[in-house]
Protein backbone atom coordinates (compact mmCIF):
# COMPACT_ATOMS: atom_id res chain seq x y z
CA UNK A 1 0.00 0.00 0.00
CA UNK A 2 1.34 3.01 -0.73
CA UNK A 3 0.81 6.33 1.05
CA UNK A 4 1.03 10.28 0.40
CA UNK A 5 2.59 12.98 1.75
CA UNK A 6 -0.40 13.72 3.62
CA UNK A 7 -1.27 10.35 4.62
CA UNK A 8 1.87 9.94 6.05
CA UNK A 9 2.59 13.23 8.34
CA UNK A 10 -1.21 12.52 9.79
CA UNK A 11 -0.25 9.04 10.42
CA UNK A 12 3.40 10.20 11.52
CA UNK A 13 1.52 12.78 13.72
CA UNK A 14 -0.45 10.59 15.51
CA UNK A 15 2.11 7.92 16.14
CA UNK A 16 4.14 10.59 17.58
CA UNK A 17 1.02 11.66 19.88
CA UNK A 18 0.31 8.21 20.93
CA UNK A 19 4.21 7.79 22.02
CA UNK A 20 3.36 10.80 24.32
CA UNK A 21 0.18 10.05 26.02
CA UNK A 22 2.22 7.44 28.96
CA UNK A 23 4.15 10.81 29.33
CA UNK A 24 1.39 12.81 29.44
CA UNK A 25 -0.85 10.70 31.15
CA UNK A 26 1.74 10.51 33.91
CA UNK A 27 1.64 13.90 34.71
CA UNK A 28 -2.03 13.94 35.95
CA UNK A 29 -1.90 10.30 37.40
CA UNK A 30 -1.88 11.19 41.08
CA UNK A 31 -4.83 13.58 42.08
CA UNK A 32 -3.41 16.64 43.23
CA UNK A 33 -4.41 16.12 46.69
CA UNK A 34 -1.93 17.42 49.20
CA UNK A 35 -0.28 14.90 51.09
CA UNK A 36 0.84 15.04 55.11
CA UNK A 37 -0.43 14.45 58.20
CA UNK A 38 -4.19 16.52 58.76
CA UNK A 39 -5.76 17.17 62.42
CA UNK A 40 -9.19 15.68 60.64
CA UNK A 41 -8.42 12.06 58.74
CA UNK A 42 -10.69 10.07 57.19
CA UNK A 43 -11.32 6.66 55.22
CA UNK A 44 -12.41 7.31 51.99
CA UNK A 45 -15.79 5.26 52.67
CA UNK A 46 -16.24 7.71 55.55
CA UNK A 47 -16.00 10.72 53.25
CA UNK A 48 -17.87 9.65 50.51
CA UNK A 49 -20.72 9.05 52.93
CA UNK A 50 -20.24 12.36 54.52
CA UNK A 51 -19.93 14.13 51.17
CA UNK A 52 -22.25 14.75 48.37
CA UNK A 53 -20.62 13.13 45.45
CA UNK A 54 -19.70 16.49 43.49
CA UNK A 55 -17.97 17.46 46.81
CA UNK A 56 -15.85 14.19 47.12
CA UNK A 57 -14.61 14.47 43.10
CA UNK A 58 -13.40 17.93 44.16
CA UNK A 59 -12.21 17.57 47.62
CA UNK A 60 -11.02 14.20 47.81
CA UNK A 61 -10.03 13.70 43.81
CA UNK A 62 -8.60 16.97 43.27
CA UNK A 63 -11.42 17.71 41.16
CA UNK A 64 -12.95 21.05 39.44
CA UNK A 65 -16.10 21.81 38.96
CA UNK A 66 -17.71 24.10 35.38
CA UNK A 67 -17.18 27.24 35.62
CA UNK A 68 -20.52 29.46 36.54
CA UNK A 69 -21.95 26.49 37.78
CA UNK A 70 -21.49 27.34 41.71
CA UNK A 71 -24.40 29.93 43.57
CA UNK A 72 -21.60 30.90 45.80
CA UNK A 73 -19.83 32.57 42.38
CA UNK A 74 -22.16 35.09 43.42
CA UNK A 75 -22.61 35.21 47.02
CA UNK A 76 -22.34 38.45 47.71
CA UNK A 77 -23.55 38.75 51.43
CA UNK A 78 -21.33 39.24 54.55
CA UNK A 79 -19.69 36.41 56.18
CA UNK A 80 -17.23 33.26 56.25
CA UNK A 81 -16.65 30.59 54.10
CA UNK A 82 -15.43 27.16 55.25
CA UNK A 83 -14.34 23.87 53.80
CA UNK A 84 -17.22 21.72 52.77
CA UNK A 85 -15.71 18.61 54.24
CA UNK A 86 -14.69 19.66 57.91
CA UNK A 87 -15.78 23.32 58.40
CA UNK A 88 -12.49 24.78 58.78
CA UNK A 89 -12.92 28.57 58.69
CA UNK A 90 -11.08 29.37 55.06
CA UNK A 91 -12.04 32.71 53.62
CA UNK A 92 -14.15 35.59 54.54
CA UNK A 93 -16.27 37.51 52.41
CA UNK A 94 -13.69 40.68 52.97
CA UNK A 95 -11.29 39.26 51.02
CA UNK A 96 -14.01 38.00 47.92
CA UNK A 97 -13.96 40.02 44.56
CA UNK A 98 -15.40 39.33 41.66
CA UNK A 99 -12.57 37.46 39.20
CA UNK A 100 -14.40 37.08 36.28
CA UNK A 101 -13.27 33.65 35.86
CA UNK A 102 -16.48 31.42 36.66
CA UNK A 103 -15.52 30.26 40.39
CA UNK A 104 -15.82 32.15 43.44
CA UNK A 105 -12.10 34.40 44.01
CA UNK A 106 -10.30 35.49 47.13
CA UNK A 107 -6.94 37.28 47.57
CA UNK A 108 -6.39 35.81 50.62
CA UNK A 109 -7.14 33.06 53.18
CA UNK A 110 -8.69 34.40 56.37
CA UNK A 111 -5.92 33.09 59.02
CA UNK A 112 -2.67 31.83 58.09
CA UNK A 113 -3.15 28.73 59.14
CA UNK A 114 -6.60 27.76 57.01
CA UNK A 115 -4.94 26.58 54.02
CA UNK A 116 -1.76 24.96 53.06
CA UNK A 117 -0.44 24.54 49.21
CA UNK A 118 1.25 22.18 47.50
CA UNK A 119 2.70 21.89 43.90
CA UNK A 120 0.47 19.97 41.32
CA UNK A 121 1.48 18.79 37.96
CA UNK A 122 -1.65 17.76 36.95
CA UNK A 123 -1.87 19.41 33.75
CA UNK A 124 1.72 19.23 32.87
CA UNK A 125 2.59 22.37 34.32
CA UNK A 126 3.41 23.46 37.75
CA UNK A 127 0.80 25.20 39.74
CA UNK A 128 0.06 25.79 43.22
CA UNK A 129 -2.77 23.84 44.85
CA UNK A 130 -4.60 25.44 47.53
CA UNK A 131 -6.18 22.91 50.12
CA UNK A 132 -7.87 22.76 53.64
CA UNK A 133 -5.05 23.19 56.52
CA UNK A 134 -7.37 20.80 59.17
CA UNK A 135 -8.15 17.84 56.29
CA UNK A 136 -6.20 18.48 53.29
CA UNK A 137 -9.29 19.12 50.81
CA UNK A 138 -8.84 20.12 47.13
CA UNK A 139 -9.84 23.74 46.51
CA UNK A 140 -8.79 24.99 44.12
CA UNK A 141 -5.30 26.90 42.96
CA UNK A 142 -3.79 30.07 43.35
CA UNK A 143 -2.74 32.49 40.71
CA UNK A 144 -0.67 35.43 40.26
CA UNK A 145 -3.27 37.67 38.87
CA UNK A 146 -4.80 38.64 42.02
CA UNK A 147 -5.69 42.19 43.34
CA UNK A 148 -3.82 44.56 45.56
CA UNK A 149 -2.74 43.68 48.38
CA UNK A 150 -1.48 40.60 47.71
CA UNK A 151 -1.52 40.33 43.56
CA UNK A 152 -3.24 36.80 44.31
CA UNK A 153 -6.00 35.15 43.09
CA UNK A 154 -7.23 32.18 45.50
CA UNK A 155 -9.66 30.15 42.48
CA UNK A 156 -11.57 28.34 44.43
CA UNK A 157 -14.65 25.64 43.89
CA UNK A 158 -17.75 26.82 45.19
CA UNK A 159 -18.65 22.82 46.08
CA UNK A 160 -15.44 22.47 47.94
CA UNK A 161 -16.92 24.95 50.17
CA UNK A 162 -20.12 26.28 52.42
CA UNK A 163 -21.22 29.91 53.43
CA UNK A 164 -22.30 30.99 56.92
CA UNK A 165 -23.81 34.41 56.63
CA UNK A 166 -22.38 36.57 59.48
Amino acid sequence: MKFGKSTRRRFIGTGSAAALLPLLASCGAEPAQARGDFRIRKTEAQWRRELTSGQFRILREAGTERAFTSPLNKEKRKGVYKCAGCDNLIYSSAHKYESGTGWPAFYQPIGSGAVGTSTDYKIGYPRTEVHCADCGGHLGHIFGDGPRPTGKRHCINGLAMTFAPA
